[in-house]
């Protein structure tokens, strides 16, 4: 059920408040170019800087508008546990397929408390759960004998790992045990194919959000033992996998999406939009993935 390409969605503004029209179309197209899932309000969605209504309000839309022709996996974190129980109990009354849960930021638990947290989501909600580990992010590193605890709960069903590490792959499946299904999704988009080589099933992926399309046939080709065609589609995106983080995320890929007609490149602070410098870095990765406004 989940696999492939993944689009960490971004969340599009007009006026200071939340695009939904822009959205809901963003939607559609990433349905019709082959995305295999939807992840509305994770990083890519601004989760940190939108209220707890408009997160809300996001997620419902999502589900609404992909009407299930693929699932939804609703970014549903917080540092407090109550508060990403709120997140996860939202997700379930309103129909996601799943949720997107990121290790506790900021408050910087030890691997008992990163335990306990995912442990009170698994028991509170009957939803299934992905954990997301992104230590750049949240300055705590979800240990892969951590991970093997919490595979053993019933709603604890995998992982998005943007870690870096793609040994974790393995050493997550080795300490789970191969029968078991645990889904490894990767969270960097320049480490995607190697993360499939290596057993992932798929990317929860920010390039997806303007290269739908190219992104599910990179997956695709590998799920049919054409890795020439992965590997030629994947040199073709990785200059635009780097330059989407050349600037605070997401912001370079609000930028492409604007010229692309899709949205307006507004982001909220403190996230602020590409300087000249990053524009000319995105506007050549854009030319060599064959990207024209």
């Amino acid at each position: 059920m989940f696999h492939g390409s993944i689009p960490a969605l971004v969340t599009p503004f007009r006026n200071g408040a939340v695009d939904r029209k822009s959205f809901a179309e963003l939607v559609e197209r990433q349905i019709a170019g082959g995305s295999a899932a939807l992840v509305p309000v994770g990083t890519t969605g601004e989760t940190s800087t939108l209220s707890t209504e408009e997160h809300k309000d996001v997620v419902s839309l999502c589900v609404e508008v992909a009407a299930g022709r693929v699932p939804v996996i609703a970014g549903a974190g917080s540092n407090a546990t109550d508060e990403a129980i709120d997140l996860v109990e939202h997700a379930k009354t309103v129909g996601a397929d799943a949720a997107l849960v990121v290790c506790p930021y900021y408050n910087r638990p030890n691997q008992e408390g990163l335990y306990a947290h995912f442990k009170a989501i698994n028991d509170a909600v009957a939803l299934p759960v992905f954990l997301y580990n992104v230590p750049g992010r949240t300055v705590v590193d979800l240990m892969p004998d951590t991970v093997a605890r919490l595979a053993r709960l019933p709603n604890v069903i995998g992982i998005k790992d943007a870690s870096g590490d793609l040994g974790r792959v393995s050493l997550h499946a080795a300490l789970i045990g191969e029968g078991e299904q645990f889904v490894q999704l990767c969270g960097d988009d320049p480490i995607a194919l190697g993360h499939l080589a290596m057993g992932g099933k798929g990317c929860i992926s920010v390039t997806a959000n303007v290269m739908p399309e190219a992104c599910a046939q990179m997956h695709k080709a590998f799920d049919a033992g054409d890795l020439e065609t992965a590997q030629a589609i994947e040199r073709r995106l990785i200059a635009l996998h780097k330059a989407l983080f050349c600037s605070p995320s997401p912001g370079p890929a609000k930028y492409v999406l604007h010229r692309l007609g899709l949205c307006e490149a507004d982001v909220r602070l403190p996230i602020t939009p590409p300087d000249a410098p990053a524009r000319e870095q995105i506007d050549a990765a854009m030319a060599l993935a064959g990207l024209h406004a």
